[in-house]
């Protein structure tokens, strides 16, 4: 249970960081954390406006799932995973499940 603690927490840390950077170059674009620990998704949407046109995405989507992080949507520079893995989270905790399960299984990363 602590390490599913301790994910909940980095994922949650990883989010809340990228929040406090915001746009700088688009001051009407806002974020908004979503945390689900009941069901253990993770989420960071963007909402606005960005030179007359409207937005409204998720920029992170991660899903904590068998122990595992299955990152579904990554819009960061460096990538969730670089930060997991700073955390000390292994490889083999970590899905890239935006790639096709055929591709997951050339990663260095765990395909399910």
């Amino acid at each position: 249970m602590a390490k599913l603690d301790d994910y909940r927490n980095y994922i949650e840390e990883i989010i809340n960081w990228r929040v406090n950077i915001g746009y700088s170059n688009y001051p009407d674009l806002r974020m908004i954390p979503v945390f689900d620990r009941e069901r253990d998704n993770y989420l960071l949407m963007v909402y606005g406006w960005e030179n007359g046109k409207r937005n409204h995405y998720a920029l992170i989507h991660v899903e904590i799932r068998n122990g595992k992080f299955w990152i579904y949507y990554d819009g960061l520079e460096d990538g969730i995973a670089t930060y997991l893995l700073e955390k000390g989270v292994p490889k083999s905790d970590i899905v890239l499940a935006f790639y096709s399960p055929e591709k997951r299984k050339l990663t260095e990363f765990a395909w399910a």
